[in-house]
């Protein structure tokens, strides 16, 4: 018997999308990539910061306000979320949303531009190139699950069965640390990219003098087509772009003449009436709050003290009464600020017997949904500007706005100020 060897290949033919004459554009390479990527390299860590600092926002140290399970290593705090500025909720996730939105395009155009490194081939060639890989999986997933995600809860629609608010957390710790490890790989060759080519002078080049980059860079087509769009056309499409979505997304957030283009703003069109014609993201039939729980019958229960209370209506208005226009801002990106009038959560506190506490719980008519309670620090609670309000720009709480009383406190996100608000609980947890 002749036995023959059988010659096996040394390796195996790429196909498809993972032979590199498969992609043709001349405008790819390492300039245009880097270009990009400098922008990303400034606003991403914008969006990165102010999300986990609207975490810290929440406060998901005390009570119940961790909904995303028990806390884990990468559930730190390094702070107590401060009442002052009023407006630094607003301004920070504002600029979470916003700048978000606005990159979108950027994102896009520069995976297009990233995409044959997508597609090596040989997969791994090298340990270092293996990282290289895995930071650019790691990146473009976890970029992708979050802006997807994050724009579809601004929306408040959830076409998935996990949890958005844990699956958002530690998807955006993630993020972070491909996007950290990608950047510190690529940083030299984006150096080297822009000093190679000025973007000035890119900008000048109209089609006819577009050309393919040169050099050995897997960016580069090896047997490019002919332009139909010069990379100044590129970059002018994505700015513009980019600042389209940004004048139609800014106005929910700065208010003034923006507000009335903020098209993009989340129920942005769904307002109230009269003083009360401010933007509202669940309604009171929405969470199946009755006319009869809010009616005559409705009583604020405050316990703690060595005095537990039960006030109607009527009696907190007998109350100290005290206004301040402050903003109320949520975690689509909206913020608004208005004028709110009500009794002090502190006077509340004094009036029930309660000579000191750890956190306040509040607890709402809502039966339905994750924020029905919140629970607030003592910072919170006990600043001056923190209100049970009862009335809202000199008129009566619509039902929608959380008639008969809701919870404003300056700075807080606005889940946690509560709507239809029918118990406080100011509690001692430290021995």
């Amino acid at each position: 018997m002749i036995v023959r060897a059988v010659r096996r290949p040394s390796h195996i033919a790429a196909r498809g999308p993972f032979r590199r004459d498969a992609w043709r554009s001349p405008l790819r390479g390492p300039w245009l990539t880097s270009v990009l990527g400098a922008a990303l390299l400034a606003g991403l860590p914008i969006v990165a910061l102010t999300g986990l600092l609207s975490y810290a926002a929440y406060e998901p140290a005390l009570g119940r306000n961790n909904l995303i399970g028990d806390p884990g290593p990468l559930d730190f705090y390094v702070f107590s979320w401060p009442t002052s500025p009023s407006w630094l909720y607003a301004l920070t996730q504002g600029l979470h949303v916003t700048v978000g939105i606005a990159l979108v395009p950027i994102v896009l155009v520069k995976l297009w531009s990233a995409m044959p490194r997508l597609f090596d081939w040989p997969p791994l060639r090298s340990p270092a190139h293996a990282l290289e890989r895995a930071s650019l999986a790691l990146l473009v997933g976890s970029t992708l699950f979050q802006f997807a995600t994050g724009i579809l809860n601004a929306q408040l629609y959830y076409p998935w069965r996990f949890s958005f608010l844990a699956a958002h957390f530690y998807g955006g710790w993630v993020f972070i640390a491909a996007f950290v490890l990608h950047a510190a790989i690529k940083l030299p060759t984006m150096r080297r990219s822009l000093r190679e080519r000025r973007l000035l002078d890119e900008l000048r080049r109209g089609l006819d003098a577009t050309t393919p980059e040169t050099g050995d860079s897997p960016l580069i087509a090896p047997a490019p087509s002919a332009p139909t769009i010069s990379r100044r056309g590129v970059l002018g499409l994505t700015g513009g772009a980019s600042l389209g979505l940004l004048a139609l997304t800014a106005g929910q957030s700065v208010g003034g003449p923006l507000r009335e283009i903020a098209l993009l703003a989340p129920h942005g069109r769904d307002l109230g009436d009269g003083p009360n014609d401010f933007q509202i993201n669940k309604t009171a039939r929405s969470v199946g709050i009755r006319p009869a729980q809010t009616g005559d019958a409705w009583r604020l229960a405050v316990a703690g003290g060595a005095r537990p209370l039960e006030l109607s209506r009527e009696g907190l208005l007998a109350l100290a009464q005290h206004a301040y226009e402050l903003p109320i801002a949520c975690v689509e990106g909206w913020s608004t600020t208005q004028t709110w009038s009500g009794v002090r959560l502190r006077d509340l506190a004094a009036l029930a017997g309660v000579a000191a506490f750890d956190e306040l719980l509040v607890e709402s008519l809502q039966t339905a949904g994750s924020f029905r309670r919140a629970t607030l620090s003592p910072g919170q609670a006990g600043d001056r500007r923190s209100l049970l309000a009862l009335r809202v720009n000199g008129a009566d709480l619509s039902a929608d706005h959380g008639f008969p009383a809701r919870i404003i406190v300056p700075a807080l996100p606005g889940v946690h100020c509560t709507k239809w608000v029918r118990r406080l609980e100011f509690k001692v947890t430290r021995a």
